[in-house]
């Protein structure tokens, strides 16, 4: 009764109402009392104990149970079925402290009548009288009661009996608590060693059930993400047999064997020996808590854990390769092994492939230090290795190679770049562009496209290398990856040239292709003069659209991309090539082939045709409609195509596009062609006269070439007798359009030599008054001689502006898409 006294006498927090269920389902409130754990009269049993606050009396004698029927309702309600009294029981408490207190009490003592078969488990009157007593003076003081963990001053000392305490206190902690009993582990210094030993004693008597809660105390102490537990768990005396005690998962039906695992089958194998013994130690210590992380507690570990451990392994990454690259020997011992003749094929394979590691791991460094050390490296021949090893027929060192450049290159792109540019005959350079063709296996060539791309990629090159590497680029390697496109095709409705270039079709990997399409889109994007100059020579754009017949409608996608990225361009003279050359043809065909079918393709083709219609790019609005409108009639249910037509007939309601929808009539080629010739005879007529004007003409074109922007060339036809018309190789001379009346004006108001010019123009020698006749029976000629004029007028005037100084039939009729384009000089001159 004294017990039960000091139960009365208790504070608030151990106040309850005991309710039972009844029959209807609704609780019976059996009264108000104070709850204690104690042993029940006449036995030895632990059990929930509640004296009624007035009468003394008892209200309720529960027996604690083993099995599973207690169940903790939000912060102040414990209910169970007991089954003894055939009747669902529950202790409302008045505060919640109280009742987490009750709740910790009947878990422990469920948890020591598990392990009860160990024996010795002294679980007797303390929990319920004493620590209840404590309990009764702090809540006496108004303190807030949490757990049982709240009044640990000390661990027990580790032994077989104290194993379910230590368990409970560790794996039942709160958030708060954690940090409380990572420093009483911390504080026994010996805590660690007696766990071991415990351990070594369970496994030599086959204690399964010390073993069981040995692996449920680790994997407990591991969830505290404490780093100095860490520390020293990890260390060379406890490691092994701290995997060894997680050996036995109560979960896992077999023991493992890890530790047989680590001894026997993971080999220590050292490239270049390591003489330093830290940093033995270190890489040994990385590789088990790696193994630990990622093997042994996977499924346990949570996020905060897995982050603590990956920190400790970037720490000691961190520690290794200082400690090496600070050892001057060792760094030069590496290089000069990898230099030996002597050296076996399999040591300098060993040797790469440590390179490689010893690389990878050197972003755990400061980004100075890694810069130096990467400096460093190269200054040793780290590319001479690497170009040696990229011609290896191990792809394994391959690999290796390629991950290093790009590691350099995310780094410092011109440690490479000068290499490149300094080494004899650019092989590097050559071998990563025959890494990309060639099917090395393992995707490879996805890195030695990423290779050449960080190589040539403009936002990252300055100065002298930008122009150097890209020129390299550019004239010796771009070409042969668009003739890999060019021979994998088949040469089905492709032009004499491109057939004959591809008369012999290899077997490469489509994924090779659709890479070099990526590589090619690339180079539009960053050296747009550059492709523009390299793809008008090498007929590159016919040669990708061949792609288009091939199978892999992937590939097909690939090259419409690519056109569609160089329209975006918006190069006249890409868009005049595209034109003349019929190139959208292969596009539209794969359209039309591909039928209703919703894909890439369809998809693809038809956002081309938005853009040209939303850009306005008349050029092609007039050769697409013109040209593909009978195919693509099929298709006007499409909003886009009816858009494209729209726009198209806007362009022919459109008086400044009226030329040039004239010059898109097939059916006037013919005699547009005769009137040419008749032209060029008129004019080239030998005369002083015309000599001396042509020499004039002459100086105002060196004038004008030398304000031709992008550097255009001039052609050597535009010293040509002819004076003031544009010199074409092409039949088509559709693009004689005469100036506007405005541009005509501004020219007489401010080039008076112009005019001066164009006096002496009209008096004609005899020789002229000769072809006078001829003039008046075609009066279609007359017209056309008067526009060649009012040309050379408009001509002269635009010399004192750069941007209009190139092709001036443009002035009145620049969409016109069937303008003539010289081949040989990417864009037509005027001469005048």
């Amino acid at each position: 009764m004294g017990a039960q006294g000091k139960t009365s006498n208790s504070s608030s927090s151990l106040r309850v109402k005991v309710y039972r269920l009844n029959d209807e389902g609704n609780w019976d409130d059996q009264g108000t009392g104070h709850v204690r754990i104690d042993y029940l009269e006449g036995t030895e049993d632990l059990g929930l104990i509640v004296v009624d606050e007035e009468e003394d009396d008892f209200l309720l004698k529960h027996s604690v149970s083993s099995n599973d029927i207690y169940t903790r309702q939000e912060d102040t309600i414990i209910s169970w079925k007991d089954p003894e009294a055939e009747a669902e029981l529950a202790l409302s408490f008045q505060e919640a402290p109280g009742c987490c207190y009750i709740w910790d009490q009947i878990c422990e003592i469920q948890r020591n009548l598990h392990f009860s078969s160990l024996g010795d488990l002294e679980v007797g009157p303390r929990p319920a009288m004493e620590d209840l007593e404590a309990t009764s003076s702090l809540l006496s003081n108004d303190e807030s009661l949490r757990t049982v963990n709240s009044e640990l001053r000390d661990l027990p000392s580790i032994s077989l009996s104290s194993l379910p305490l230590i368990l409970k206190t560790v794996m039942e902690c709160g958030i708060m608590d954690q940090m409380r009993v990572g420093e009483l582990i911390l504080k026994d210094q010996d805590f660690f060693s007696k766990l071991v030993d415990l351990f070594r004693m369970c496994e030599d008597l086959e204690n399964m059930d010390g073993l069981y809660m040995i692996f449920k105390l680790v994997k407990g102490i591991f969830l505290l993400n404490n780093p100095q537990i860490f520390d020293r768990i990890f260390v060379e005396e406890y490691i092994l047999d701290i995997i060894g005690s997680l050996e036995y998962d109560p979960e896992v039906p077999q023991v493992q064997q890890h530790r047989a695992f680590l001894k026997e089958h993971v080999v220590f194998k050292e490239a270049i020996p390591i003489k330093d013994s830290s940093v033995l130690s270190k890489i040994h210590q990385t590789y088990r808590i790696g193994y630990l992380k990622d093997v042994i507690l996977p499924r346990v570990l949570d996020d905060a854990v897995m982050a603590s451990l990956n920190t400790m392994i970037h720490a000691n990454n961190g520690v290794v390769i200082s400690l090496l690259k600070d050892d001057a020997s060792f760094i030069q011992e590496i290089f000069a092994r990898m230099r030996s003749t002597s050296t076996s094929v399999e040591s300098k394979r060993d040797l790469v492939l440590f390179l490689h590691e010893f690389c990878s791991l050197s972003k755990s460094l400061q980004q100075v230090q890694q810069l130096r050390l990467f400096r460093d490296l190269a200054a040793e021949g780290l590319f001479d290795i690497i170009t040696d090893v990229l011609q290896s027929q191990d792809k394994k060192l391959v690999s290796a190679g390629t991950e290093i450049l790009i590691l350099f290159l995310n780094q410092d792109p011109n440690l490479v770049r000068s290499y490149v540019i300094q080494q004899e005959g650019n092989s590097l350079l050559g071998l990563l562009v025959k890494g990309i063709v060639t099917d090395i296996g393992e995707d490879m060539h996805c890195q030695f496209l990423e290779v050449i791309r960080i190589l040539v990629d403009s936002y990252t090159t300055s100065g002298s290398q930008r122009d150097t590497i890209v020129e390299i680029f550019y004239e010796t390697h771009l070409p042969q990856l668009v003739d890999v496109i060019a021979s994998a095709c088949p040469p089905q409705n492709t032009s004499q040239s491109i057939a004959k270039s591809s008369a012999t079709i290899t077997l490469t990997k489509p994924e090779i292709l659709s890479n070099i399409c990526e590589l090619l889109c690339f180079c539009v994007i960053h050296h747009p003069y550059r492709t523009r100059c390299s793809f008008l020579v090498n007929n590159a754009i016919e040669k990708v659209l061949c792609l288009t017949h091939r199978r892999e409608k992937f590939l097909v996608v690939a090259a419409i991309r690519f056109m569609r990225t160089i329209v975006s361009y918006k190069d006249e003279h890409l868009l005049r090539h595209i034109v003349k050359n019929n190139l959208l043809k292969p596009i539209i065909e794969a359209f039309i082939e591909n039928g209703d079918r919703y894909n890439m393709l369809h998809s693809g083709v038809l956002e081309l045709l938005e853009y040209i219609r939303k850009e306005n790019v008349k050029v092609l609005v007039l050769y697409v409609v013109d040209s593909f409108w009978d195919q693509l009639l099929e298709f006007q249910h499409l909003g886009t195509v009816q858009a494209l037509k729209v726009k198209y007939e806007q362009l022919l309601e459109n008086p400044e596009n009226k030329n040039a929808t004239i010059t898109v009539d097939p059916r006037r080629k013919t005699e547009d062609r005769a009137l040419e010739k008749e032209e060029e005879d008129y004019f080239n007529e030998d005369s002083d006269e015309e000599d001396s004007v042509a020499h004039s003409s002459h100086v105002r074109n060196q004038n004008v070439r030398s304000k031709l922007p992008n550097g255009t060339k001039d052609h050597p036809s535009s010293r040509s007798g002819s004076v003031g018309l544009v010199d074409y190789d092409d039949d088509d001379d559709d693009d004689y359009n005469p100036p506007s009346k405005k541009s005509e004006a501004s020219a007489e108001d401010e080039d008076g030599v112009a005019f001066s010019r164009i006096k002496r123009k009209s008096t004609t020698s005899p020789d002229c008054k000769d072809e006078k006749p001829e003039l008046v029976k075609k009066p279609k000629m007359d017209l056309r001689v008067n526009d060649a004029k009012a040309a050379i007028f408009a001509a002269s005037s635009t010399c004192s502006d750069s941007n209009t100084a190139v092709d001036t039939r443009q002035s009145s009729g620049e969409d016109c898409p069937s303008a003539p384009v010289n081949n040989s000089s990417s864009a037509g001159v005027v001469n005048g």
